[in-house]
């Protein structure tokens, strides 16, 4: 997949994350096909591109780890979030981008799927937390250790100084404010 960037046109990504106006199947004069593309056309074009293509892998690796445990992406999200912490529906709708009326369906599910519950806030009578049941806990160490085990195997290539730079800058951009909020 490549990207467009403001010095290299190319093809842009459509809403599926395919590049629109791909070249790798058109044909190409004397009947032969760009089956045998280019060195290195796979490669990032540019930063924008690789942190792109990197969070395709990457959620490619969990979309199959949710289709596993007949989970939607977003279950396994939520799974996630409530592995170490008790938040507020609100503070859960911001962390995955959703809205009060979906984050209310979400949690519902997975409350009917013994996965999560509802408890009554200590500080705000009319407030819930949500926490994992005790099968969620388990579902969520069974989901987080294919995760680590898939993603390891992806980056199994890296020289442990790659590890390290890896882990290094992924740290810094995590740590920086989001320039702009999530909007469902």
């Amino acid at each position: 997949m490549t990207t467009s960037s403001p010095s290299s046109p190319g093809p842009t990504p459509n809403a599926a994350g395919d590049p629109a106006g791909s070249q790798a199947g058109d044909q190409v004069a004397g009947d032969q096909t760009a089956d045998a593309a280019a060195p290195g056309a796979d490669e990032p074009q540019n930063t924008v591109d690789a942190l792109v293509q990197l969070s395709f892998l990457v959620q490619g690796v969990l979309t199959r780890i949710a289709a596993d445990h007949d989970l939607s992406l977003i279950q396994v999200r939520l799974l996630g979030i409530l592995r170490d912490r008790r938040p507020g529906m609100l503070e859960l709708a911001r962390h995955l981008g959703l809205d009060k009326s979906s984050m209310t369906g979400l949690v519902t599910r997975a409350e009917k799927r013994g996965l999560v519950q509802r408890l009554p806030s200590p500080d705000d009578g009319r407030a819930v937390l949500v926490s994992l049941t005790p099968l969620g806990h388990q579902l969520t160490e069974t989901c987080t250790a294919d995760a680590e085990q898939q993603i390891t195997a992806l980056t199994a290539s890296l020289t442990a100084a790659e590890h390290t730079q890896i882990l290094a800058l992924t740290a810094k951009l995590l740590r920086r404010p989001p320039s702009h909020t999530l909007t469902p």
